[in-house]
C-alpha cells in the first residue's frame, strides 16, 4: 500500500492546499482532476471529463458534487468555491483535516467538531465511468446526519466555457438525472432544481491569460441520511447510458486493485517506485480503434508520437508492459507517411511536423528488443523502418533528409521540428534549422540498430552500415574547440559559419548515446551543460546567455517564449543520468541530487506525479501540466538506473 499524504495545517491554508492537484484517469483519455481544498483552479477540473474521440476531443461533464452536511439542523457547506471579483465562498476547505493518494486513490477526510466524513473517488478503467463515495467515520454524540450533495453540470470542450442560456435539458430518472442525453448521474434521494451558479472564476485560467469563468448548471441534490459507518455514493459515466456502471466501492476498490497489481508487475522494489509505476499507468490509455497510446500530459494534452516514443522505455518497459508495448509500437508503424511518423492528433487530425519523433521511434523499437529479446518484433517493422531510412536519404517533408556528409538537416521557415517547438505569433522561438545535434545522435544510433537487425532478418544491411559510418565520422564537426562540449546545430543560419554553440542540454542525448563519444568528449559535455543543472531538472538554456528567461507564467505569448529560452526540464534527467554513468564508475552526487529533488516533487504539484516543466530561475516553481508522461517515464527510467549503481 502507498500512501502520500497532505496534512491539515496544508489543507487548512488555501493557496498551499489549491496548488496541490490530484488526477485519476479512465484508460481512455477521459479523467476526474481536481484540487485538495476542492477549489476549481482550472477550466479543467471536474469530476467527469469525456474522450469522446479517445484519447481526445475531451467534454467537460459533472463539474462537482458540492457537499453540505446537516447536523442538528445547522447546515456545513464543505465545498470551495471562487467567484467573479475573487470572492471565495462557502469556504468548506477550512474543515478538511487531511487528504492522502492511497494506492492511487484521492481521500479526503473532514472534521466537524467530532463529526468525521471520509470522501474517496475513482474512475473505471476502459470505460468513462466515476465513482464518489462518502462515508461517516464518527457521527460523535450525533445519531445521525444528513449529507446532501449538490450536482453542477455542463457539457463543453474542455478547453473552453458554458455560460448561461435558456435552461439544459436534464431528464428526471429513478436514481438521478441525465444531462443532454450525454451523461447520466445516479445517487440516493434526489431532488430535481434547476439554476444556473454565474461567475465561477479559475484562477490558474486567468494567471495564463485565457478565459476564467465560466457558468454551472445546478441539476438538483442527492442526499441520504447517514449513521456512523454508514455510507453514500454516486456514480456517473457517458457514453452508453443503458448500461449501468459498477458501483462507487466497487469502482474504488477495483482502482487501488489495479494499482497494485501494477506494481507488483513491474517489480517495484519501494513505495517510490510504485508511485511512480503508478503514475505512469495513467498515461497509457486506448485511442479510438482500441491500440494502446500515451497521453503526454494532463490536463490539456493528448497523443504526441514525440512524447510517446521519449517515455517508451519507462512507460512500458521499466513497468514490465511488454505486450502493450508492442502492440503500441506496431500501430504507431502504419502512421509513417514518406518516412515520418505522424506527431499529434490534437488538433483534430494527424500531423506530420516532426524530425525527432521517428528517430525516437527507432530507439524505442532497439530497446524493446534488446529488453525482451523478441526476434519477431524486429521482422515485422523491419520494412517501415527501412521505409523512414529510405525516405531520410531521399528526402521528405520540410527540407529533412540526408545531407552529403551522411548527418539529418531540416528546417523551413516558419517551422521548429525538434521538441524545442514553441512559437509566438506563428514565428519559432527556436527553429534549430540545420542539423541539431540530438537528431544526429539519435540518427546514427537508429541505423547501427537497423544495420544489424538487417543481419538478423537476412537483409543487405550495406546501405545502414555506409551511411551510419559516414554520418558517425561526421559527427566530429559537432565537438566545439577546446573540448568545451558540443555545437546544438551546425550547418544552419544562426552561429559562426553555422556553428551554433549555444549551451543547450540537448547534447547530453548524444553523451549518452553508446560508442559515440569518447570518455573526455563525454566529460566535456557534462562541463559544458553544468549551467543548465538544477536540482528538479536541466534548464533548456544556460543563464549566462543573453536570451535566457527566467520565469515561465503569463499569458501564451510569455510562457511560449520561456518555453525553451531557460525552463527547466525535468525528462532530462534520464539523458543526464545516462551521461553521467557513461562517464563514471559510480553515479555523480549531483545526477543523484537531481532524482532525490524529484522525487519530493511527487508531493508538491501534480500528487504522485511529476510536472512538465519548472521555472528557470530559483526558487524554481513548478509550472505547465502537473502531470507530464515524460517527466514521469525519464524519473522512473533514471532512478532504477542510478539504484542499479548504488
Amino acid at each position: 500500500m502507498t500512501t502520500l499524504s497532505v496534512t491539515r495545517q496544508t489543507c487548512g491554508n488555501l493557496s498551499e492546499s489549491s496548488a496541490r492537484e490530484w488526477l485519476v484517469a479512465d484508460g481512455l483519455g477521459g479523467f476526474a482532476m481536481g484540487t485538495v481544498s476542492g477549489l476549481a483552479t482550472r477550466r479543467y477540473h471536474g469530476l467527469l471529463v469525456v474522450a469522446t474521440e479517445p484519447p481526445g476531443r475531451r467534454r467537460m461533464a459533472l463539474s462537482a458534487l458540492d457537499p453540505v452536511v446537516v447536523i442538528d439542523n445547522k447546515r456545513v457547506s464543505l465545498g470551495t468555491h471562487e467567484w467573479h471579483g475573487g470572492v471565495v465562498e462557502p469556504n468548506g476547505y477550512a474543515f478538511l483535516d487531511r487528504f492522502d493518494l492511497l494506492d492511487g486513490v484521492p481521500r479526503w477526510r473532514w472534521a466537524i467538531g467530532s463529526v468525521i466524513l471520509e470522501s474517496e473517488i475513482a474512475m473505471m478503467h476502459g470505460r468513462s465511468a466515476v465513482g464518489v463515495r462518502w462515508r461517516l467515520l464518527s457521527s460523535g454524540q450525533h445519531e445521525w446526519v444528513t449529507l446532501e450533495l449538490n450536482a453542477l453540470c455542463t457539457w463543453r470542450d474542455v478547453h473552453a466555457e458554458r455560460f448561461a442560456s435558456g435552461s439544459p435539458h436534464v431528464e428526471v430518472t429513478d436514481t438521478g438525472f441525465v444531462f443532454e442525453q450525454h451523461y447520466a448521474v445516479r445517487g440516493p434521494g434526489f431532488v430535481p432544481a434547476g439554476e444556473w451558479y454565474l461567475g465561477v472564476h479559475h484562477r490558474e485560467e486567468a494567471n495564463r491569460g485565457l478565459a476564467a469563468e465560466e457558468d454551472l448548471w445546478s441539476a438538483g441534490r442527492f442526499s441520504a441520511v447517514l449513521r456512523q459507518g454508514g455510507q453514500m455514493s454516486v456514480e456517473a459515466w457517458s457514453g452508453d447510458l443503458v448500461t449501468e456502471p459498477s458501483t462507487a466501492s466497487e469502482i474504488i476498490d477495483a482502482a487501488r486493485g489495479r494499482a497494485r497489481q501494477l506494481a507488483i508487475q513491474a517489480g517495484a522494489h519501494d513505495d517510490i517506485d510504485a508511485l511512480l509505476v503508478h503514475a505512469a499507468d495513467q498515461f497509457i490509455v486506448s485511442n479510438s480503434h482500441g491500440a494502446p497510446t500515451v497521453v503526454a500530459g494532463y490536463p490539456w494534452f493528448g497523443d504526441w508520437s514525440r512524447d510517446t516514443m521519449t517515455s517508451y522505455e519507462g512507460l512500458f518497459l521499466e513497468t514490465n508492459r511488454i505486450a502493450e508495448g508492442r502492440a503500441l509500437l506496431v500501430d504507431a508503424a502504419r502512421s509513417v507517411s514518406e518516412g515520418m511518423l505522424a506527431n499529434t492528433a490534437d488538433v483534430g487530425g494527424t500531423e506530420y511536423n516532426t524530425v525527432d519523433a521517428t528517430m525516437w521511434f527507432l530507439h524505442a523499437v532497439e530497446r524493446h528488443i534488446a529488453v525482451t529479446g523478441d526476434p519477431d518484433l524486429g521482422r515485422e517493422l523491419f520494412g517501415a523502418m527501412s521505409e523512414i531510412v529510405d525516405f531520410h536519404l531521399g528526402g521528405t517533408r520540410f527540407g529533412i533528409e540526408a545531407a552529403a556528409d551522411g548527418l539529418i538537416t531540416q528546417g523551413e521557415p516558419g517551422v521548429a521540428l525538434t521538441w524545442m517547438d514553441a512559437r509566438v505569433d506563428g514565428i519559432p522561438v527556436t527553429a534549430r534549422s540545420g542539423k541539431p545535434v540530438e537528431v544526429n545522435a539519435l540518427w546514427i544510433r537508429g541505423l547501427q540498430f537497423l544495420g544489424q537487425l538487417a543481419r538478423s532478418v537476412r537483409a543487405d544491411p550495406s546501405r545502414f552500415d555506409r551511411i551510419g559510418l559516414q554520418a558517425r565520422t561526421a559527427f566530429a564537426r559537432f565537438q566545439n574547440d577546446g573540448l568545451a562540449g558540443l555545437a546544438d546545430v551546425v550547418d544552419g543560419p544562426d552561429g559562426i559559419d553555422g556553428f551554433d554553440s549555444t549551451i543547450r542540454p540537448n547534447q547530453l542525448i548524444a553523451a549518452a548515446t553508446p560508442d559515440l563519444l569518447a570518455p573526455e568528449e563525454i566529460r566535456a559535455v557534462l562541463r559544458a551543460t553544468e549551467p543548465l543543472v538544477t536540482a528538479v531538472g536541466v534548464r533548456s538554456l544556460s543563464p549566462d546567455d543573453p536570451r535566457f528567461r527566467g520565469h515561465h507564467r503569463g499569458d501564451s505569448a510569455s510562457r511560449d517564449a520561456a518555453y525553451h529560452q531557460g525552463t527547466i526540464w525535468p525528462w532530462l534527467v534520464g539523458p543526464l543520468v545516462d551521461a553521467h554513468c557513461a562517464n563514471l564508475d559510480e553515479p555523480d552526487p549531483a545526477a543523484v541530487y537531481v532524482v532525490q529533488s524529484l522525487v519530493a516533487h511527487l508531493g508538491e504539484y501534480g500528487l504522485g506525479s511529476v510536472s512538465e516543466t519548472f521555472e528557470g530561475d530559483a526558487p524554481h516553481a513548478a509550472t505547465g501540466c502537473p502531470f507530464q508522461a515524460w517527466s514521469v517515464a525519464e524519473l522512473i527510467r533514471a532512478r532504477r538506473k542510478l539504484l542499479k549503481r548504488l
